[in-house]
């Protein structure tokens, strides 16, 4: 029989964010890394065990230029980078594990990329996590592949 004492019932949330730059030329860059899960993004997930039904999943990833770690209250990136918020390609859950995954394409997110969130809307939404990663440049032609996991547990 257990008592109280001995029931350890926290939950705790963490990712890791991996981004693959595929250049025209066929070479390829790569960063893995652990993110933040931010204070509006636990509210986020609150809400859906609320089950309040309004644009309260996430859909969408963005990139930016702002290297300043993440911090709880963040409620978007440093510098997103215009134009480079993309909805999420596929999503898929595995017991209580979150896989995002989006694909900035060409022309998608240029720029010296230093910084990552997931978001519930296109405009005016509310961040689940954020990360920040060593510069990552992405040139006009090359193509940024995202793989963000968020485990629950």
């Amino acid at each position: 029989m257990y008592s109280p004492a001995d029931i350890d019932d926290r939950i705790e949330m963490r990712g890791r964010l991996r981004l693959q730059l595929i250049r025209p030329d066929g070479s390829e860059e790569i960063r893995e890394v652990d993110n933040l899960v931010v204070t509006s993004g636990k509210q986020l997930i609150a809400n859906r065990m609320q089950a309040v039904p309004t644009n309260q999943h996430v859909q969408y990833m963005a990139v930016g230029t702002n290297a300043t770690a993440p911090a709880v209250g963040d409620g978007g990136l440093g510098a997103e980078v215009i134009g480079s918020r993309t909805a999420l390609s596929n999503t898929t859950l595995n017991i209580a594990t979150l896989t995002y995954t989006a694909t900035f394409g060409a022309g998608v997110g240029t720029g010296a990329l230093a910084e990552a969130g997931l978001f519930n809307a296109p405009t005016a939404a509310v961040m689940l996590a954020r990360t920040t990663f060593a510069v990552i440049n992405k040139a006009a032609a090359d193509i940024l592949n995202a793989t963000w996991t968020v485990t629950v547990g």
